[in-house]
């Protein structure tokens, strides 16, 4: 690819459009840009002789040639997508490699999915480091591009679920698992609500109100003893969930930027 392109803009009135596109056709190989009262081309190559021969046709018309740097946009794009390293996890998308000696997750960043960029994600992934062991059974809610529940499972849950009321985001959970040569017990379109089972750690990266509105549903997902991580909460919002979870006992508080992660505990003396 050239370091820079030229840009022609070819204007004129609007009846003359059509006759010039179909005349530029004849005379060369470039693609054309249709305008209402212009014509634009962009090429790496000479364009001389397009500029001479619509000159001669003798129709008014205006030229105006700018040479610009050309931009690999594919190339900007993955400049802009950088791992994530939070200590045990490393995230990455394809065009870097893993790391020895980390817990390496391949996500390719997809739509508005969790990759562990934002604040909510990167602080989920430390509290999974912190609380989930080895045999633990795990539901991700809202669970988007998947990367919590895999995160679990790649340090040894032994069962994983997921859902997201998002059909978008279970599809992209679904690669992300067979990208990662992982595999998942189950996963639905839904809530918790679906589920009948009590998990030994659950985790829902959603906003305040919808924790608010579930809360009932997550509570009685978590068995006697087990943990439930929430994440996605503003700070301005954080009253919100602990109202509706001060039933539980609150282990951690983490803030990240404006976002909060609580980390509760459901005590198996009766108290959640």
């Amino acid at each position: 690819m050239s370091d820079s392109y030229t840009e022609l803009i070819i204007t004129t009135e609007p009846k003359f459009i059509e006759l010039l596109g179909d005349f530029i056709a004849t005379i060369s190989d470039e693609a054309v840009e249709f305008g209402e009262d212009r014509l634009i081309i962009r090429t790496e190559n000479d364009t001389s002789a397009i500029e001479e021969a619509l000159k001669d046709l003798g129709i008014e018309l205006e030229i105006n040639k700018q040479t610009k740097a050309n931009v690999d946009w594919i190339q900007k794009y993955k400049d802009s997508v950088t791992p994530i390293d939070t200590g045990k996890f490393y995230i990455y998308p394809e065009w870097y490699e893993p790391i020895d000696g980390r817990v390496n997750i391949l996500i390719n960043p997809a739509l508005a999915f969790g990759s562990g960029h934002h604040a909510t994600t990167y602080s989920c992934l430390k509290m999974i480091e912190e609380f989930v062991n080895e045999g633990d059974s795990l539901l991700d809610v809202g669970c988007g591009s998947g990367i919590l529940a895999l995160a679990a499972k790649k340090i040894g849950a032994s069962s994983v679920e997921l859902c997201d009321t998002d059909p978008l985001a279970v599809d992209s959970a679904k690669e992300n698992f067979e990208l990662n040569s992982q595999k998942y017990d189950d996963i639905w379109v839904g809530s918790a609500n679906r589920s009948d089972k009590e998990y030994s750690v659950v985790i829902a990266n959603i906003i305040a109100d919808v924790l608010k509105a579930i809360s009932k549903q997550l509570k009685s997902r978590v068995q006697d003893g087990g943990i439930l991580i929430l994440s996605g909460i503003l700070d301005k919002k954080e009253s919100i969930v602990t109202d509706s979870f001060s039933d539980m006992r609150l282990l951690k508080r983490v803030q990240k930027d404006e976002w909060i992660t609580l980390v509760y505990k459901k005590d198996s003396d009766g108290r959640q």
